[in-house]
């Protein structure tokens, strides 16, 4: 059923993890299989829809050559750091090789506590898992960087919230599970030789080609920056960007309290514990920048043994964030508007017409595929002419110009009113009908289909509104 676990991580020395298997639920049942992923990964769908694939699944069994463990790391949340957090609810079982030759981690979510748990229960509402299921997946199908959803099982057993909640255990799969959190945990400590050993992993895993210990650190930045564009372009709310956070392997990973933005606003925030829009949308790329000065921070031992070169070198690293972000971004939104090459005045019209948006309070997604159609904002103060004017100084035809507009800009996100119905369907009536169609209509994202033709409308004014992520 399972190939065999390598469990790299799990070599490293034991200050790094600790060794637990997932604590067994009383009457798991599978609410959902990621098959596609499943025959990705080398496994058997059927094997793992059956009772013995459920009972690994919700962490009543571990597989052969598995050696769980939940990993070590810190944080800073918030701004505020804190010294040792690690996998409170999590257990990895191990690292697998796909079909395609590369390494993943399968992490059980929900699956009981462990000695990072900090009086927690360790386990995971259904509605935290479907929502990470939907959102992960949704986010694959856009083509950005993210963990994967493999299985949502339902446990049996009650977990306590502000009310009782049905259980859950999401099995998640991912390039590795290490974070900028995870360098923190070491360098808290003084621990330089557990920042090289660390490094060292990584570099194996993630980054062969590295030439050394900065080279490392400023690749980490380019992925940060493609990444954190690539969300800016589909109104992607990650909403909880904490150090613990931030994949190593530019992953989108923790799907919180994230959401999609649905009118235009850079100050848009969904988190309930959001108070003070740190993370809002329009933040996103300063607090990646910010995340990433922290794992210079944690790197400085590595780069030179004199504190002031070691300082001197990381902030140099750094300073390349900026423009590899606004270039990351530049022409991720240059393809949302069907321009194939860069004229000078570019970014101007750009802002132009996000501020056409937020003043209309406009539906960003619709805004974007609308203008694939020639359809542009109402009352745009000459924006249309100006853009027809630089549209004039493409090579490419309308037809296909709009085809290529239509591949980046989606036609349906996960809106945010049809998961909360999704998961409400599926929590209080035990149907997951509506999580299985939303599913399937956010594994297509860039196709319009008549029937579905609901799912790309954005949500009642008051909706938008009040709509808060918990």
């Amino acid at each position: 059923m399972v190939p065999a676990f390598d469990n790299s991580y799990a070599r490293l020395p034991d200050r790094f993890y600790a060794r637990l298997a997932p604590t067994p639920v009383s009457t798991p049942r599978l609410v959902k299989l990621n098959e596609a992923l499943a025959a990705e990964l080398g496994l058997d769908p059927e094997e793992l829809a059956s009772p013995e694939g459920v009972a690994m699944l919700a962490g009543n069994a571990v597989p052969t050559g598995s050696k769980p463990i939940a990993l070590a790391y810190a944080g800073h949340q918030f701004g505020n750091f804190v010294p040792q957090l690690g996998d409170g609810r999590a257990v990895l079982l191990g690292e697998v090789i796909d079909r395609n030759g590369k390494r993943r981690d399968i992490q059980l979510k929900g699956s009981g506590p462990t000695p990072f748990s900090r009086n927690g229960d360790g386990r995971a509402a259904l509605g935290p898992v479907l929502r990470e299921y939907i959102i992960s997946e949704a986010m694959q199908a856009l083509g950005i960087p993210t963990t994967r959803s493999l299985a949502a099982v339902i446990t049996g057993d009650p977990v306590y919230r502000e009310t009782a909640l049905p259980g859950a255990v999401l099995t998640r799969v991912a390039a590795s599970h290490i974070r900028v959190g995870t360098f923190q945990f070491f360098a808290a400590r003084g621990d330089v030789e557990g920042v090289r050993l660390l490094a060292d992993h990584v570099i194996g895993r993630h980054y062969p080609d590295a030439s050394g210990y900065r080279d490392l650190y400023e690749k980490v930045i380019a992925r940060q920056a493609a990444l954190v564009a690539q969300w800016l372009c589909v109104g992607f709310v990650h909403g909880v960007m904490n150090t613990d956070n931030m994949s190593i392997a530019g992953e989108t990973i923790d799907y919180g309290p994230c959401a999609f933005m649905d009118a235009y606003h850079p100050e848009t925030v969904f988190s309930s514990i959001d108070r003070f829009g740190r993370y809002a949308y329009g933040k996103q790329p300063q607090i990646a920048g910010w995340n990433l000065a922290r794992l210079g921070e944690a790197l400085m031992p590595l780069f030179d043994e004199n504190q002031d070169k070691a300082l001197a070198m990381a902030n140099e690293s750094l300073q390349r964030y900026g423009a590899l972000f606004g270039d990351a971004y530049l022409a991720g939104l240059r393809r949302k508007f069907g321009l194939f090459t860069a004229q000078e005045g570019d970014d101007a019209l750009i802002q132009g017409f996000l501020k056409l948006l937020m003043d209309g309070g406009l539906d960003y997604t619709l805004a974007f595929r609308h203008l694939g159609r020639g359809e542009t904002p109402i009352d745009d103060g000459g924006w249309a002419e100006k853009y027809r004017a630089r549209l004039a100084l493409e090579p490419q035809d309308a037809a296909t110009r709009r085809a290529a507009m239509d591949a980046v800009n989606p036609a349906y996100i996960p809106r945010n009113h049809r998961v909360e119905a999704a998961l409400s369907a599926a929590i209080d009536n035990d149907d997951y009908g509506p999580f299985e169609e939303l599913l399937a209509v956010l594994a297509r994202p860039f196709e319009e289909r008549r029937e579905f033709a609901a799912y790309a409308e954005p949500p009642a004014e008051e909706q938008q509104r009040n709509y808060r992520t918990y």
